[in-house]
């Protein structure tokens, strides 16, 4: 789609986006959720860059990667020869800009570290070589803090909203379901996942902040679908840089149920002009 078809934003302002990165098979078998992410690369407006938030980059405290040419991570075993020959050789966002992220948590308060010989970890390469195809999107690398709660994730996402109206299309990548050792297991006992979805989707289409943050609490087969809370934090931290329930009502990207692995994905903050060209996957 050349830059002239793409959707124009009502406002400067660019929205946020929920991944489900599921497998790193995803990056070969790209099925009904790689598509709806190749739908809206193509629709939205180019970004300055991509700012990404994966918990497969775990760390004690917050780093941003500083490393303009980052590396393809291949953090996984088990998985196909091809898989592992796959290259995401997008370059790594400018000084410029990773010193306006620092410059902005700086003046909040929280304390960064720039990582300069870091690589993009799956949870990022994987779903971008679908959303950004041609590797043509500057990456800034964010790191998972270890100590991240539901509410501490959604908290930075707010806190770096205003990047969204700086050209920084703010993403985070987990899974909307993620037990693998059901996934592994080959367990045939999976329908809790679209109660869990059905409850995520009601949740976030109501704008029930507190509701997404209590999900534990309040959601069915909370604790079966999230053994651990790292793969749905990024949705916190998503709806939190989309300013939560002042963005409008979630758009869904759907994907299909991979076995434990649920895959939509969820954008918000869409312009109505966005939402109109992604209205034929959203069905």
């Amino acid at each position: 789609m050349s830059d002239s078809s793409r959707v124009p934003q009502d406002t400067a302002v660019f929205p946020a986006l929920f991944i489900s990165h599921g497998s790193p098979m995803f990056a070969l078998e790209p099925g009904q959720a790689g598509a709806a992410l190749r739908a809206l690369g193509q629709a939205l407006p180019r970004p300055r860059a991509v700012l990404v938030l994966s918990p497969h980059w775990m760390t004690r405290t917050l780093q941003v990667g500083a490393h303009p040419q980052p590396h393809t991570i291949h953090d996984f075993g088990g998985f196909p020869d091809a898989l592992y020959a796959l290259q995401y050789p997008a370059p790594g966002a400018s000084r410029e800009m990773v010193d306006e992220l620092v410059e902005l948590l700086a003046s909040r308060n929280v304390p960064v570290q720039l990582e300069p010989e870091g690589g993009l970890d799956h949870g990022v390469w994987v779903p971008l070589m679908h959303l950004y195809p041609e590797a043509d999107v500057s990456v800034l690398h964010l790191s998972f803090p270890s100590s991240l709660t539901p509410e501490t994730a959604h908290a930075l996402g707010t806190l770096l909203a205003p990047l969204r109206q700086q050209g920084v299309f703010i993403v985070g990548s987990g899974s909307l379901t993620h037990n693998l050792r059901d996934f592994f297991g080959g367990s045939g006992d999976t329908q809790y996942v679209a109660a869990f979805a059905q409850w995520i989707a009601e949740t976030l289409q109501h704008g029930h902040t507190a509701a997404l943050l209590d999900y534990r609490a309040q959601a069915p087969f909370a604790e079966r679908s999230h053994p651990t809370d790292e793969h749905l934090l990024p949705l916190m931290f998503a709806w939190g840089a989309a300013e939560g329930a002042t963005a409008g009502p979630a758009f869904r990207l759907p994907g299909e149920q991979v076995g434990s692995l649920q895959m939509d994905s969820y954008l918000f903050g869409a312009s109505e002009g966005l939402r109109n060209a992604l209205a034929g996957i959203a069905r």
